[in-house]
């Protein structure tokens, strides 16, 4: 009952999440197997390093995280310094990445070229409505 009053009243907020289970190098192998097929679950061993990288890669897949990297004229991307964008604060799109970047550009804004999974083609010409995926490269033009 109380379940239903929350939602009918919206003042409860359900936010996503995923069961890590470490040390999991000292259960028996049929128990590793079980534990990881139950959902948004992921097991690991961190004294082991087992399955850090796949914890991460789910992090970012469940939480809807997309990561964007920037990308100036005649130079190589900046994988160092994403911009980081989430589902649950609107789409991830070009115009979200540009206002984060600064708002004024986004009044100079011009076109962007994409390169990465969201790009039929690489580099992609797309506008501000594009929807851009994790690790896509950015690269805005502006209005001179």
């Amino acid at each position: 009952a109380d379940d239903f009053i929350d939602v009918v009243e919206g003042n409860r907020k359900y936010v996503r999440c995923i069961y890590v289970y470490n040390k999991v190098d000292m259960l028996p192998l049929d128990e590793i197997d079980k534990i990881a097929r139950r959902p948004y679950s992921v097991v690991i061993s961190s004294s082991a390093l087992w399955n850090l990288e796949q914890l991460k890669e789910r992090i970012w897949e469940e939480l809807g995280i997309s990561r964007v990297y920037t990308k100036k004229k005649g130079q190589f991307p900046d994988f160092e310094d994403p911009v980081v964008m989430t589902e649950q604060r609107g789409p991830c799109t070009v115009e979200t990445a540009v206002s984060m970047i600064h708002k004024e550009l986004l009044k100079d804004f011009k076109f962007a070229l994409v390169w990465g999974s969201s790009a039929k083609h690489s580099p992609q010409h797309v506008g501000l409505s594009h929807r851009l995926a994790d690790e896509d490269v950015l690269q805005i033009f502006k209005r001179i």
